[in-house]
């Protein structure tokens, strides 16, 4: 079975918030809770990169490993999803989550913020496939209609995939080979650039 994931290709994006926009209307999210968001890098620089960022669904998620109460849960195409009814409103898993996916809809303590909300794949929750408590809880679930998420259908310059890990791994890669970077996508000059003075060696051990 298909394991679902996102990938956002800093090269494309555009910083337009569409994802974002996307997201609210067709889940309905509350106002103040972002599920999505775009985040901009070395903003008004050269090398300025903007990506996309949400629930990940983390094969190993630290936000289920920290739930005192054990709301998560993974499906079984490795959408990680969460029961409110469950949730006590901790905050122990926005502490655990590096991307800062688990969204509180109201200001105060934890434990009177209300239950947590993120991302859902578009894949819903516990409740029965597309049913009116699904949606009031948890927004759409596209994935049971054989769609995508609604944030990577409306990208305009497709920046954001989701979907299928291996289909989109392999879209992504072709897309670093078209762009000359060949057998240099790892290794040391991409990630850290080529040396100024072309005689300087990389670090002894490091790849060329």
């Amino acid at each position: 079975m298909a394991r679902m994931k996102f990938i956002c290709d800093a090269e494309r994006c555009i910083e337009c918030n569409g994802c974002v926009t996307a997201c609210k209307q067709e889940n309905e999210v509350p106002w103040g809770v972002n599920r999505r968001r775009v985040v901009t890098l070395n903003d008004g620089v050269p090398g300025e990169r903007s990506i996309s960022v949400a629930c990940m669904h983390c094969s190993d998620a630290p936000c289920m490993a920290v739930c005192p109460v054990d709301c998560f849960y993974r499906t079984g195409e490795g959408v990680v999803l969460h029961d409110k009814d469950m949730c006590i409103g901790c905050g122990y898993c926005f502490y655990a989550c590096p991307f800062g996916a688990p969204q509180f809809p109201q200001a105060g303590a934890f434990g009177m913020r209300g239950k947590m909300d993120k991302c859902t794949f578009c894949s819903g929750g516990p409740e029965k496939d597309n049913s009116k408590e699904e949606f009031a809880k948890y927004g759409s679930n596209r994935l049971a209609q054989g769609k995508l998420p609604a944030c990577a259908e409306m990208c305009s310059t497709k920046a954001l995939l989701g979907g299928d890990g291996n289909i989109i791994a392999d879209i992504f890669r072709a897309r670093a080979l078209k762009r000359g970077k060949g057998a240099e996508v790892w290794g040391w000059s991409a990630a850290y650039g080529k040396p100024d003075n072309p005689q300087q060696q990389a670090p002894k051990g490091a790849k060329p």
